[in-house]
């Protein structure tokens, strides 16, 4: 049963396919009629610069209006819903001569739709002739010769005329296209893929972080910790013979513990800062700003609260790129601002002096590029050779 549900269904919309073939080609000629008898009368005050823009205007004003019956034509009967951002009617400039301008979207549209319909004449005509064939079989009158001669004839003209109405249905679609936009069923394969593309590199990122945090415990934190059980093992050791030695290394073993406090602090800041859900990203920003090797400067211009997410997502931007500069630009100083108008995203920018170079392609700027992706928003990088280098995100906040 379903799948007799499912071959109605693609009859029905196969039927409504051609029906939308042949409304466009009954649509072709009322634009042909209109470029016709406007565009002559216009013709003089089109060719005159002071009389321009309004001649313009009103002839394309009426283009417009065309354009959006063919628009409507394609969403009836092939389905394709537009957004209403390029749906809008177009400046005169755009009307007259710009990429997707109603006038010329027209002018193109009633050619292919004239062809069309003198495609579909023609196989019209070859039915009649195809009846007229039988009729002449049924009574005898046509011989066997003439009769496969006429059957190889019509099939090759049969394959043709639908060969040309595929391409030319095509065409419809790719003129619609082109000065509509793309469709919502377009729309939404291309965000599909930018998040299939966001979410493998948020992965990858959490991963390359996960790498980087073992070898900071493994390689950092443990070995300290391995030095500082050796140094209380030395003292216990020692402290019948030589409490004063004993003492000494107690000494050491305390401010080596400091230090493996501190440093495992300092992991647990780059896993996930505390101070982001106790006190908010410019505090949490002011302790990179503390931790930092080079002179930071941060401008915080952000009122009220922010999402949880781009919070996080600002932090680690900057994080990341006041740590890339600190290791490889020989910077000496970094700004850092972050801003937001009424309503609009967060904008975090991020310079330094350094020598630039920078890889937008590189692994450390792929992971922010995802992490910032992941909340549709856009990582910019500027840095060319001999700096400065300038880091723009772009978070919604929405």
């Amino acid at each position: 049963m379903n799948g007799g549900a499912g071959n109605g269904a693609e009859a029905r919309s196969a039927v409504r396919r051609a029906a939308g073939v042949l409304a466009g080609c009954l649509t072709a000629p009322l634009g042909s009629a209109y470029l016709l008898l406007s565009g002559v009368p216009l013709g003089p005050f089109l060719l005159w610069p002071r009389t321009r823009p309004h001649a313009l205007g009103l002839l394309g004003s009426g283009a417009r209006r065309l354009a959006g019956v063919e628009r409507r034509r394609r969403t009836v009967f092939f389905g394709d819903r537009f957004p209403e951002a390029y749906g809008r009617e177009a400046s005169e400039s755009e009307a007259y001569g710009g990429d997707g301008g109603a006038l010329r979207y027209l002018a193109v549209r009633s050619w292919a739709g004239l062809v069309c319909g003198t495609v579909l004449g023609l196989l019209g005509f070859g039915a009649v002739l195809a009846g007229l064939l039988v009729a002449g079989v049924a009574r005898g009158t046509t011989g066997v010769a003439e009769l496969l001669g006429q059957l190889v004839l019509g099939g090759v003209l049969l394959f043709l005329g639908l060969q040309g109405l595929a391409a030319l249905t095509a065409l419809d679609a790719r003129l619609a296209r082109e000065h509509f936009g793309p469709s919502e069923r377009e729309l939404l394969r291309r965000r599909i893929d930018e998040l299939s593309v966001s979410r493998a590199a948020v992965v990858g990122a959490v991963d390359g972080e996960r790498r980087r945090i073992e070898r900071d415990l493994h390689d950092g934190v443990q070995q300290r910790l391995v030095a500082l059980a050796m140094l209380i093992g030395r003292a216990r050791r020692g402290a019948g013979r030589d409490p004063g030695r004993a003492a000494e290394l107690l000494d050491q073993a305390h401010r080596e513990a400091q230090e493996v406090l501190a440093e495992l602090r300092e992991v647990a800041w780059r896993v996930y800062p505390s101070a982001l859900d106790s006190l908010g990203l410019e505090e949490a920003l002011g302790g990179v700003a503390q931790r930092c090797a080079l002179p930071l400067r941060i401008a915080y211009e952000v009122e009220g609260p922010l999402p949880r997410p781009v919070e996080t997502a600002a932090y680690f931007v900057v994080s990341e790129a006041v740590t890339n500069a600190a290791k490889h630009s020989a910077a000496s100083a970094v700004s850092v601002r972050v801003a937001r108008a009424p309503g609009g995203p967060l904008t975090v920018r991020i310079e330094d002096d350094g020598r630039g170079g920078a890889d937008p392609a590189g692994s450390g700027l792929t992971g922010l590029r995802g992490r910032v992706g992941a909340l549709d928003g856009v990582l910019r990088v500027d840095s060319p050779l001999g700096g400065p280098t300038t880091i723009v995100a772009e978070l919604p906040c929405a």
